[in-house]
């Protein structure tokens, strides 16, 4: 997901629905539901612990709405990301040995990460989050500004996928403006990573 996202504001839907079988009339209340509340200035460490953090829970499976201020669960499984309603104790111990983390959607349309305590023990998605991290420091290598990286549109994800990549940049797109950071480039943002590690996956909210 990192590495494909770049901005399109051709947002309007189709007459014709979609391959997902949404209708105009169902996606224009999703696009409704998931409009960014609350939305605040933030420090640029911040901005890019709430997008990093974002796009990773955003890069996973998932085939639901999720709904603000509710759990929802990260594995690695099978070599990928699943979002899942379901907690790790409801499954089989093979599933709840690849739970990383407890994410929850904020009004705000950003998401949190609280990873699991046993996480460093997680090889496999231990390098699944380095290779994710990589990849959003190559997206940062750039002139362009953040607006114009965020996944305002990305045609090659899941339905639910794209309507919250959206929310998600539209959410940025206000805190950046408000915190009067909107022409700083992607090279600039990227002065303000820290090392790899759990820093970028939490945030104070």
């Amino acid at each position: 997901m990192v590495r494909t996202v770049r901005k399109n504001r051709q947002l309007a839907p189709k007459t014709d629905g979609n391959p997902e079988g949404k209708g105009v009339s169902g996606l224009l209340d999703d696009w409704r539901a998931t409009a960014p509340r609350g939305v605040v200035a933030r420090q640029p460490r911040q901005v890019l612990a709430d997008l990093f953090a974002s796009m990773l829970v955003l890069s996973a499976a998932f085939k639901y709405r999720p709904v603000p201020e509710r759990d929802n669960y990260l594995y690695w499984i099978d070599g990928q990301w699943s979002l899942s309603l379901i907690a790790p104790d409801e499954w089989s111990g093979e599933r709840r040995a690849a739970f990383v983390a407890t994410c929850v959607l904020q009004r705000d349309m950003t998401w949190t990460i609280q990873p699991v305590e046993r996480l460093v023990g997680n090889a496999p998605a231990i390098e699944a989050i380095r290779r994710f991290y990589c990849g959003f420091v190559e997206m940062l290598d750039t002139d362009l500004t953040l607006e114009e990286i965020l996944p305002f549109h990305c045609s090659k994800l899941s339905y639910y996928q794209r309507l919250y990549a959206s929310a998600l940049s539209r959410s940025v797109s206000v805190a950046l403006a408000r915190g009067d950071q909107a022409a700083k480039s992607g090279r600039q943002w990227s002065l303000q990573l820290p090392h790899l590690n759990h820093a970028l996956l939490t945030h104070s909210g």
